[in-house]
């Protein structure tokens, strides 16, 4: 059996990683510089920050893969080469997995950033296309399972979900970001997610990003009351940023408050926590500890 899944059959509670993003700029990524580049560009520091995750005590780490898809690198210089870009991220986070044993690996798959049609110029067969894409060359990277995060729109997550699924037998997660309380941009209801996944064979569902610590535990309390026992996975962001007087994005959740959180979403019903933007290897510690600890 597939590693993630044994281990959510044993019963297990898994403590993923933190925020990509946000720690790259920290650790100097420039504004508006694609972090898929960085595989080619730098993988040194994406083996850096992927490592400090593992250390801090993360269970499943995910790839430098958000904005893989051909689709949303069509502003990168590697845009032809998108394929071998999900391929060399899933062989770097390998090697960040294994400086610990049983640390696992998922595949992310972000949003296009277009809308599909009719309300964007996106076709269902484009999207398709793009995360069977992927989707294959994550597999083929090696990573345990595939993760189709910070959705908003029912459509295209179908899409992501069914081109994964086209070219791929490993577990897929759906995840969605409500950024509107417990709906997202799109209107988008926990219900509605759990309904449609489950039925369509995603293993796990849940929710990243978002706002509040409080809002992600009312998304994972409506996620297990329609279907309890089900596998959730939860995310959050370290809170709402503020600005600081260098403008720069200042998250003021503590990783005390944050495995605090995560004890909560595992109360409701989550069986994979972590963090999501703002969210550094010391929150993750700090999720890992109250986790380990519990």
């Amino acid at each position: 059996m597939n590693k993630f899944l044994e281990r959510l059959a044993a019963g297990e509670i898994l403590v993923a990683d933190g925020a990509t993003g946000t720690n790259l700029m920290k650790m100097g990524l420039k504004s508006g510089t694609i972090p898929e580049d960085l595989v080619l560009d730098d993988p040194d520091i994406l083996l850096s920050l992927a490592t400090s995750f593992v250390d801090a005590g993360s269970d499943l780490i995910l790839t430098c893969t958000f904005g893989g898809t051909r689709l949303r690198m069509k502003e990168s210089k590697y845009v032809n080469r998108s394929a071998e870009i999900n391929t060399r991220a899933a062989e770097l986070a390998r090697k960040a997995a294994s400086k610990r044993d049983g640390v696992l690996v998922g595949g992310s798959m972000g949003p296009t950033s277009m809308l599909m049609k009719p309300f964007g110029p996106m076709t269902p067969e484009e999207a398709f296309s793009a995360y069977a894409e992927q989707a294959k060359a994550l597999d083929e990277g090696g990573v345990d399972l595939l993760i189709i995060e910070t959705m908003f729109a029912l459509e295209e997550s179908n899409a992501a979900f069914d081109g994964a699924r086209s070219v791929s037998s490993l577990p897929i997660v759906v995840s969605f970001s409500y950024d509107r309380g417990v709906r997202t941009m799109m209107g988008v209801k926990p219900s509605q997610v759990m309904n449609t996944f489950k039925e369509k064979g995603a293993v796990a569902v849940g929710a990243n990003c978002g706002t509040t610590l409080e809002n992600m535990e009312k998304i994972v309390q409506e996620y297990a009351a329609i279907a309890p026992g089900f596998p959730i996975w939860a995310k959050p962001n370290a809170g709402l940023p503020r600005m600081d007087e260098n403008n720069q994005a200042v998250y003021d959740v503590t990783p005390e408050q944050m495995g605090a959180a995560a004890l909560r979403y595992i109360e409701a019903g989550a069986r994979i926590v972590g963090g999501c933007c703002g969210s550094s290897p010391a929150h993750v510690a700090g999720i890992a500890q109250a986790v380990k600890n519990r």
